[in-house]
């Protein structure tokens, strides 16, 4: 795995680039310092990870995060931060971020890295139990314009709750590959990238 390290503290930088390459299948293609060069070195070397910090002189994390899944979708983006920010947490949640996770974790950020490699979102539990809190709204969303139906309401509902395709399908009594084609008939009809955004979206438009 090929991470990207970006950290405006250049001790915390290289000290996770060494804390990174004692596992011997990660590789830090490179560190960076700013906002501005973790969008820079992302173009350049296409990391499978990137590892960034969020406060930033000058661009902060999170815009250079949303600057790079602007262009380019499929990045995976791990925030490591020492803020628990309830501003910070919904943006990041919002652009598409892959995980929060704090810095005082220490002993997460392997694991973390390597779930957002494979796929996964990573979210601390502290994070993930805020959520609705955080995405509450008064107004309810009308899915109505967006032609969602009662069954893709349901799936929505069972996603946001945290349930798997598996398991989807056994409460809901249908195939796993159905759930798999309502979800992705849910994220075009809203134009959402992934399951983690439209768990967001529901928690927002509640």
């Amino acid at each position: 795995m090929r991470v990207l390290v970006v950290d405006d503290d250049m001790l915390v930088a290289i000290s996770l680039k060494t804390i990174l390459e004692y596992d011997k299948d990660m590789e830090v293609a490179a560190v960076g310092n700013s906002g501005e060069e973790a969008i820079n070195l992302y173009e350049e070397l296409k990391p499978d990870v990137l590892l960034m910090d969020i406060r930033m002189a000058g661009m902060t994390g999170l815009e250079a995060g949303e600057k790079i899944l602007a262009k380019y979708p499929e990045a995976k983006i791990l925030y490591l931060t020492t803020f628990m920010d309830d501003e910070y947490i919904v943006k990041a949640l919002t652009i598409g971020a892959k995980g929060y996770i704090l810095k005082q974790d220490f002993e997460s950020i392997v694991p973390a890295l390597e779930a957002v490699y494979s796929g996964q979102s990573v979210f601390g539990q502290d994070i993930v139990e805020k959520l609705p809190e955080l995405m509450a709204k008064k107004n309810e969303f009308d899915y109505g314009k967006y032609d969602i139906s009662e069954k893709e309401m349901e799936i929505i509902e069972e996603v946001a709750a945290g349930y798997s395709n598996k398991e989807i399908s056994e409460r809901l009594f249908l195939s796993e590959g159905t759930v798999r084609n309502y979800i992705s008939t849910i994220l075009e009809k809203l134009q959402l990238r992934d399951r983690t955004q439209l768990a967001i979206f529901y928690y927002k438009n509640k």
